[in-house]
């Protein structure tokens, strides 16, 4: 699998990204849907990530900086095809290096609360991070789950 920063140019995660805001659509209501599109996503406190397999995209996430030290985990979503095949678990060890080598000390996320989400509850789960409150702009949303883990710097 080759990991690579990717400018959001072309047409494979355009198609990924558009899928990906359609379902979070399709799951939560408007108002608690956080996916972000491309031009957010190009924003400079935001790295992004895209994963091939073969020379097909299987995947993609990103890191977003909310501060020196805080960094929150952005669009992890994993080509249906290539689901259950470790492609969302690679994504996740390579953001969470990338935040270590960063030095923060503390990565979060907001995930959905329905049993949609419930494999990516789980893949975070084994990355250590657990339930917490809203973080940065988030506020309380029954439709959202609040996850972070303590990095412990560089």
């Amino acid at each position: 699998m080759d990991i690579r920063v990717d400018d959001l140019t072309g047409p494979e995660i355009r198609a990924l990204l558009e899928e990906h805001l359609a379902s979070m659509h399709e799951i939560s209501p408007p108002e608690s849907v956080h996916a972000l599109d491309l031009e957010r996503l190009r924003r400079p406190e935001i790295t992004f990530w895209t994963a091939w397999v073969d020379g097909e995209l299987a995947g993609c996430g990103a890191l977003k900086a909310l501060d020196r030290a805080h960094g929150e985990v952005k669009s992890m979503r994993t080509a249906v095809h290539r689901r259950r095949h470790g492609v969302g678990r690679a994504m996740l060890a390579h953001i969470v290096a990338e935040a270590r080598a960063r030095s923060y000390t503390r990565l979060s996320l907001e995930t959905g609360s329905a049993a949609a989400f419930e494999p990516a509850r789980r893949l975070y789960e084994s990355f250590g991070f657990r339930t917490c409150g809203p973080f940065a702009d988030y506020r309380d949303d029954p439709h959202s789950t609040f996850m972070t883990r303590p990095l412990g710097g560089g």
